[in-house]
């Protein structure tokens, strides 16, 4: 089995969101898209919870703290989808249809 070694650590600069994709724009100049319902707290998100974003850790992770999602630059990388269970988000999903 082989180990990935990255030359140098993945950090993000620029964050969007578009109807379909997450996309993160890398230090290094490339750009990562994302698919959205990768991340069903984003998908599920309104437009001005999804702007209000902050990178952790100089760009190793991202942040919506309105959402209470952290995504980490490398798991973008690895393909890693969220990990939420569907009884996790379903609870968040019913909690925000009770809010004042």
């Amino acid at each position: 089995m082989t180990t990935l070694v990255l030359e140098q650590d993945p950090v993000a600069v620029k964050v969007s969101i578009d109807p379909d994709h997450l996309v993160v724009e890398l230090a290094d100049g490339r750009s990562l898209l994302v698919p959205l319902p990768w991340y069903p707290r984003l998908f599920h998100a309104t437009e001005k919870e999804r702007q209000d974003w902050q990178l952790l850790g100089g760009g190793y992770a991202i942040e919506w703290p309105d959402l209470d999602e952290h995504i980490g630059v490398e798991g973008l990388l690895a393909g890693r989808r969220s990990g939420e269970s569907a009884a996790s988000l379903e609870r968040w999903r019913l909690s925000r249809t009770s809010r004042p």
